[in-house]
């Protein structure tokens, strides 16, 4: 990058254009507990989302699994979106399992995002979760993934005898 390329204003500086809404290949680069400003004790999870440009790789989701300003409908919704999450993570938790915000962390999937607009400006809301498939049964899950190649759907043909 020559010196006047970082000091003068490129083409990508004024392009604030959200990638299209679909699912993306993601991985989970943060999750943990916090207290939200208004009192709410959630998860918040991060995905750095690939294939889409660098000011949208970033997408957080939150769980709110308790607060006084939320309804019990509200909390049930988080944690079945979060069983969502584990399940495209192929984490499948017990009922009364701890959640531990770390099980989550480098776990690929698929994650879906749509438009949203927040305070004025355009961003990506994650709308949903499917698991991450290797279609090439060669290729291996990347080290530090909690995938499985056994977690892949059985390819055997159907018995069409009759």
């Amino acid at each position: 990058m020559t010196t006047q390329s970082k000091t003068s204003f490129q083409p990508q500086d004024f392009y604030d254009e959200p990638p299209r809404p679909r699912y993306y290949p993601g991985t989970i680069s943060s999750a943990h507990f916090q207290q939200g400003t208004n009192g709410n004790y959630m998860l918040q999870v991060v995905h750095t989302l690939a294939d889409v440009r660098p000011a949208f790789q970033l997408v957080v989701d939150c769980f709110v699994l308790e607060g006084k300003r939320v309804s019990p409908v509200g909390i049930l919704l988080a944690r079945r979106r979060l069983v969502q999450l584990y399940h495209a993570c192929r984490l499948y938790p017990c009922e009364g399992e701890q959640i531990i915000p770390d099980e989550l962390l480098f776990a690929e999937l698929q994650v879906r995002v749509l438009h949203d607009e927040w305070q004025g400006r355009d961003r990506l809301r994650v709308a949903g979760y499917r698991p991450l498939l290797f279609f090439n049964l060669d290729q291996k899950a990347p080290s530090g993934s909690k995938q499985s190649l056994d977690a892949l759907p059985d390819k055997r043909t159907p018995n069409l005898d009759f």
